[in-house]
């Protein structure tokens, strides 16, 4: 990243109570292992201090609009904070790492006038993340957490979803261009199964080894679609989401409209060849058999 003006720097760090070491920002659909991976990057900060500024708000300054925080990987004083955020932050100490994070947004969306994190200077950021998944498995787990919410009717889960697939697509799009882009990325597929993985990533942003594993499952949003009461992240399957709602006829229609979006699939085929060539074979399937003419 560029070198900010040393007096907007300080007016920056000022407002938010510390001089970070390394200051991160993170982008990722939701169901997309974002909070597993916030918590262990906060594991593993330089000082063993970090403040985690989670899901802000598009186009405001994250000091602002975050929808909780996380002092040393532990839930901190949200409306407290959202006063007095320099009070509540400053103590984790200059040196400490601090984390942003944007749910459901891509960077690909704003531009110019428009840019993601509204008014505050991005220049000061050490690096960009971007937590991505699988199409199926993401896919599953995102329709698996709204389907027992009596608030959210079968079409308005559709409508979710399918708004959803658009912003995926993008997510991936700065994936194909990540090393032109300067991004970060990290699958989090390979992340939960991989530990040489997560130690790379680590060198890739500069911090130590302090904690590898996989840690407690995070209870955002309710924590895991399928495995309510799993503690720890290696319990979970997550491998497996996309095979465990396969005979779903709701997850099976959606993947009917998903396998005629052109630029998704073009991704997939990039990223995910073998979920590309599932969708292909759902696409060739009758989604709705007749039983009869109409009346």
């Amino acid at each position: 990243m560029s070198a900010a003006a040393p007096a907007l720097c300080a007016a920056e760090w000022q407002a938010l109570g510390f001089e970070p070491g390394p200051a991160l920002r993170l982008f990722g659909m939701r169901r997309s292992g974002n909070h597993a991976i916030t918590n262990w990057l906060q594991r593993n900060a330089p000082t063993g201090r970090s403040v985690f500024l989670n899901n802000c708000t598009p186009k405001t300054h994250p000091f602002k609009t975050f929808k909780s925080l996380e002092l040393d990987a532990v839930q901190g004083p949200h409306r407290k904070a959202q006063k007095d955020l320099a009070g509540v932050a400053g103590p984790a100490g200059d040196g400490a790492m601090l984390l942003i994070s944007y749910e459901d947004s891509s960077p690909a969306e704003f531009s110019g006038d428009k840019r993601l994190s509204g008014p505050f200077d991005d220049t000061l950021l050490t690096a960009n993340l971007v937590a991505y998944r699988s199409f199926l498995n993401w896919s599953a787990s995102l329709l698996k957490k709204m389907q027992p919410n009596e608030g959210y009717s079968l079409s308005r889960r559709t409508s979710i979803l399918l708004r959803a697939f658009d912003t995926y697509t993008r997510i991936l799009a700065l994936v194909t261009r990540a090393q032109e882009l300067g991004l970060t990325c990290i699958l989090y597929d390979r992340w939960v199964t991989d530990a040489e993985y997560r130690s790379s990533i680590l060198a890739e942003l500069d911090l130590p080894l302090r904690d590898n594993t996989l840690g407690e499952v995070q209870r955002y949003g309710g924590g895991s679609s399928f495995q309510k009461q799993a503690s720890s992240v290696e319990e979970l399957q997550t491998d497996q989401r996309g095979q465990q709602m396969l005979g779903d006829p709701e997850y099976q229609a959606v993947l009917h409209l998903a396998a005629r979006d052109q630029t998704l699939m073009a991704a997939l085929d990039a990223l995910f060849p073998k979920d590309a060539a599932y969708l292909r074979s759902v696409a060739t399937q009758v989604p709705m058999p007749s039983q009869g003419g109409a009346s």
